[in-house]
């Protein structure tokens, strides 16, 4: 779905041509380079273009330059949630316009915008896509939120909360009624290697409440361990059809709070979703997680195409090595560091 996502001078990005994978997309990098603002900027423009072309009655049929000028702006600081848009600008002496081109697979969905440091809410549209983008991006945060789903929509429809709206768009589609029809089968080939390895499912109540069914009956989600609510949360949205039609998950650090056994079944999950024509974008920390996955991809051979990114910060900003290998993200510091630790053990 996204070729390619060129930013100048966006947070900690100088400049940056981010060349994206047909099928998978993986970025890897210390804390503050970049990796989760480069995967909620791409969720952002998606969702803008998504949610108002899903307004039918209130959006135009096709993209106007004011509807989504305001549109995105508001997007960008509820997913952000910096105090001003223009805190979004890289912050150095000298910069004081941030600009970012998408191109899509789908030209009609290009689109390219800026805005300077100075702006408080509204960006400049520079190319103006023709349609609006027709599939829902999925953001999977790092936290799990199936155990604070019963009525977190409402509150924040209704309350200001310091949650980035992310939160509140994933918990929109994991309320979402189960798929039916003809992907059914689809759905269980998918559901399958993960309800094996939480050894239960997720239902939700009718009370509003997720639960977690097993041999001995049903539990309550805060009484289900963490790391098992992390993977429900996928297994809900494969089970409602929204990781199932062609469109982007975007994961941020989906080893969080998983032991190894079960990183191995993300890993293979992730790889047939992005198959399955779902273009996956992750971030991680984990050498684990990426070996995993550069062994699915050896066994597949060709049929993934996939790409690796590894943000390395210097004095110029954060600078990007990517490839369609593990081996062209340069130095990765988590592995040099338990390489380390294993020589000091």
């Amino acid at each position: 779905m996204i070729r390619s996502l060129h930013v100048k001078d966006f947070t900690v990005f100088s400049e940056a041509e981010l060349v994206f994978g047909e099928h998978l997309n993986v970025f890897v990098g210390e804390n503050g380079t970049g990796k989760t603002h480069a995967l909620k900027l791409a969720y952002s423009l998606l969702a803008t273009s998504s949610e108002e072309g899903r307004r039918r009655l209130a959006a135009p049929a096709t993209p106007t330059e004011a509807a989504l000028q305001v549109r995105l702006a508001d997007k960008l600081v509820s997913v952000f949630r910096p105090e001003a848009l223009g805190r979004l600008t890289r912050r150095q002496q000298g910069r004081e316009r941030c600009d970012v081109r998408m191109t899509c697979a789908n030209e009609a969905w290009d689109i390219s915008f800026g805005f300077s440091a100075q702006s408080k809410s509204d960006v400049t549209i520079t190319t103006l896509p023709t349609e609006w983008v027709d599939t829902t991006p999925v953001y999977l945060p790092t936290r799990e939120l199936l155990t604070i789903y019963p009525g977190f929509v409402s509150v924040y429809e209704n309350h200001y909360l310091e949650f980035d709206e992310t939160w509140r768009d994933t918990c929109l589609l994991l309320g979402a009624p189960l798929k039916k029809g003809g992907k059914e089968k689809r759905v269980r080939e998918l559901l399958g290697p993960l309800e094996e390895a939480m050894g239960g499912s997720i239902e939700l109540d009718k009370n509003g409440r997720f639960y977690f069914r097993d041999g001995s009956g049903r539990t309550e989600m805060p009484l289900v361990a963490e790391g098992l609510r992390k993977l429900g949360m996928l297994a809900r949205l494969i089970a409602t059809g929204a990781l199932l039609d062609k469109g982007c998950l975007f994961w941020d650090e989906p080893e969080t709070n998983l032991n190894p056994r079960i990183i191995k079944k993300v890993a293979s999950s992730v790889v047939d979703l992005s198959l399955g024509g779902i273009q996956v974008f992750i971030a991680t920390h984990s050498p684990f997680l990426l070996r995993e996955i550069e062994m699915l991809l050896a066994a597949r051979g060709r049929e993934v195409d996939a790409r690796f990114f590894g943000l390395h910060l210097s004095d110029a900003g954060v600078a990007v090595q990517q490839g369609p290998s593990v081996d062209d993200m340069g130095a990765i510091a988590a592995l040099d560091e338990e390489l380390d630790q294993s020589d000091r053990f």
